[in-house]
């Protein structure tokens, strides 16, 4: 669960299961201080969350300052800092392209609109979870998720123009 949901949010095997460690590691050092006011699994969910947006956070932080140092290796013009590569196993090579370029749409989208899409249509977890999870009414999830299809949409209507 915390894996899967992980690789939502970073589209990398690696970097997913990083997170998973980071997400493990919080759990045992507060577990004292679960409160019980949700189902472990809620809990947990937010703590997968949370990690993964902190990963992202501080990945784009590391890109913008590798960018600002150096874009090329010294000893010659190699590129020292290429884009990951989408690697998300499950997903066929003839897709791998799409899926790709739909997921690269989806990380745009702000985090709240991202969280909920990723939660409801690839998780595939019910508003009433998604609600719990992210410490939400029901109705607030309806709307992210309508804005969210809505960015996404506009998004998707840009990059068929080009």
């Amino acid at each position: 669960m915390v894996f899967n949901l992980s690789l939502q949010y970073v589209q990398n095997v690696e970097d997913a299961e990083e997170i998973t460690q980071d997400v493990f590691l919080s759990i045992h050092r507060n577990l004292d201080k679960f409160r019980q006011e949700a189902d472990y699994s809620t809990w947990i969910y937010r703590i997968a969350i949370n990690k993964s947006l902190d990963f992202i956070k501080r990945k784009k932080r590391k890109k913008r300052f590798a960018f600002l140092t150096s874009l090329f290796y010294e000893d010659g013009n190699a590129i020292k800092h290429d884009h990951s590569d989408f690697s998300h196993p499950g997903v066929a090579l003839e897709q791998k392209e799409s899926v790709a370029s739909l997921f690269k749409l989806i990380n745009e989208l702000p985090e709240k609109q991202k969280t909920v899409l990723i939660l409801l249509k690839i998780d595939g977890r019910s508003q009433k979870e998604a609600a719990l999870i992210m410490n939400l009414t029901e109705k607030a999830i309806e709307s992210l998720l309508q804005r969210a299809k809505k960015n996404l949409d506009i998004k998707l209507a840009k990059t068929k123009d080009l």
